[in-house]
């Protein structure tokens, strides 16, 4: 039997698989409400404008104070887990979100709409950096990073068909409803995680939640190199994903004339990919070193954007365009696990702070890179290619200059 013996001072006990899976269920769906929460409305925008009779550069405020809310909420819950256990805060977040769900659904304007939406995004941060958290005090080494690599089964799934799921609601509901699921969603992870998820932070281990200490704590992993390498490679793969979620419906339907059906498979080929090669990062981890393998996955990303924007610029067509743009997206599936447990494994004592801010830098590069495929034009794909190769030599770069230079200094002075 797959066993992992994992010790807090509050849980001790033998992980078997079907635990571990279970477990990877309930903190891959708290990682997955800021996915969801950003992506399952945007095809409802056209008629959320109708509905709530506004403009939609006002409607577009209920995507920006989402983003500014999950960032400072991220800041905010991180510390407050490492001051308080994981579990009363994780609780009190994911009941923030249900209520801000059900007030989405019921906003009779588009300013309540905001407001709610900020609050949703509170209780969003909540779950995503406890969840995070939690794996750094269940597990440490490899066993970490096979977990974040089980993770990916859900969290690598919730960005790609957050949209598509969306769309689906609309053709049986209003935009109201897409809230109303996500209303439902919350309240079913509230229930699972209250019965089946124990507390992983023991009272010995907790931290004070001052604001002068949360300051320093922040302030020493923004220096800390090696965090800011792995953490910063992570967050511009990451917005490398934001930019073709952004853009990959008006290239590949309005440029190159796919279906929505056609359109969905190419999609979902994309969630497969990514999600079997964090399986199999997950396996083969152990027999290689992280951060090998997250220099393959940064390589594979930055060749198969370079591919892709040489595919579009020569004009090769969707036989062209497509496989290079398989490898970008299943890359991200050796990135994510790997980068996030080499990012949190030197702070155990500080893994709520670590995760938030490792959070907060995903989702405001990734934010950044939604609008840019906008700005830069939708009548060919080069602009969105272009954007991706940029990110993914940006996360090399980083990963090269601050994490591996670092680990090589670290050996030469050993």
């Amino acid at each position: 039997m797959d066993t992992a013996t994992e010790r807090t001072g509050t849980v001790e006990t033998t992980l078997t698989r079907s635990r571990k899976a279970r477990f990877a269920l309930i903190l891959g769906g708290l990682t997955a409400f800021g996915p969801l929460s950003v992506d399952m409305y945007l095809p409802a925008l056209p008629a959320m404008t109708t509905g709530l009779r506004t403009d939609d550069a006002t409607l577009q405020l209920t995507l920006a104070g989402f983003i500014v809310g999950l960032a400072v909420g991220q800041l905010v819950a991180g510390p407050l887990s490492d001051a308080h256990g994981r579990r009363k805060p994780l609780l009190v977040g994911v009941g923030l979100f249900i209520v801000a769900s059900a007030l989405c659904a019921l906003s009779p304007s588009a300013e309540l709409l905001i407001v709610a939406r900020v609050l949703q995004a509170f209780g969003a941060a909540t779950g995503m950096v406890i969840a995070r958290a939690t794996v750094r005090d269940l597990f440490s080494g490899i066993a970490m990073t096979r977990f974040f690599s089980m993770l990916m089964l859900v969290t690598g799934l919730a960005p790609i068909l957050a949209p598509v799921l969306g769309g689906q609601v609309l053709t049986l509901t209003s935009w109201r409803g897409i809230f109303g699921a996500l209303t439902v969603f919350g309240a079913l992870l509230l229930v699972v995680a209250a019965f089946a998820l124990p507390e992983s932070l023991p009272a010995s281990a907790r931290r004070p939640a001052r604001v002068g200490a949360v300051a320093r704590t922040y302030l020493g992993l923004l220096r800390d190199r090696l965090f800011l390498g792995y953490a910063l490679a992570c967050g511009l793969a990451f917005a490398a994903m934001f930019t073709y979620i952004s853009g990959s419906s008006f290239v590949l339907q309005g440029v190159y004339g796919l279906t929505p059906q056609q359109y969905s498979l190419v999609f979902g080929g994309g969630a497969l990919g990514l999600v079997l090669a964090g399986q199999v990062n997950g396996r083969i981890v152990g027999r290689f070193r992280e951060r090998s393998l997250l220099l393959t996955g940064l390589t594979a990303g930055t060749l198969g954007s370079l591919g892709l924007l040489a595919a579009a610029t020569l004009d090769l067509g969707l036989a062209g365009l497509l496989p290079p743009l398989f490898v970008t997206v299943s890359s991200l599936g050796l990135v994510m696990p790997n980068a996030t447990s080499l990012a949190l494994a030197d702070h155990p004592q500080t893994a709520g702070a670590a995760s938030a801010l490792l959070g907060v830098l995903q989702f405001i590069i990734g934010g950044v890179a939604s609008p840019l495929v906008g700005f830069a034009g939708e009548s060919s794909a080069v602009p969105m290619a272009a954007i991706m190769a940029s990110f993914g030599l940006l996360a090399l770069l980083s990963y090269g200059t601050l994490a591996r230079r670092r680990v090589a200094l670290a050996a030469r002075l050993a």
